[in-house]
């Protein structure tokens, strides 16, 4: 199991959150997204055996949001 915290700029109400969360969860391999506005962040815990962060990443972009690099 991998636990990644990516930082995610546009999310700014409830339906961002809703948007992001439908999306991560047709990825086979999400166990669990948490999103927070506050932070623009979103947590994922998934199983790296059948996803990885870039696969995360690309849905994230696709949906619409834009990711920050550290």
């Amino acid at each position: 199991m991998a636990q990644e915290s990516l930082k995610v700029e546009g999310m700014t109400c409830q339906h961002c959150v809703e948007t992001i969360t439908e999306a991560l969860g047709t990825i086979v391999g999400i166990n669990k997204v948490a999103v927070d506005l506050d932070k623009k962040e979103v947590q994922v815990d998934y199983n790296g055996e059948k996803t990885n962060l870039q696969e995360i990443s690309d849905k994230i972009v696709e949906v619409g949001f834009e990711l920050v690099k550290n």
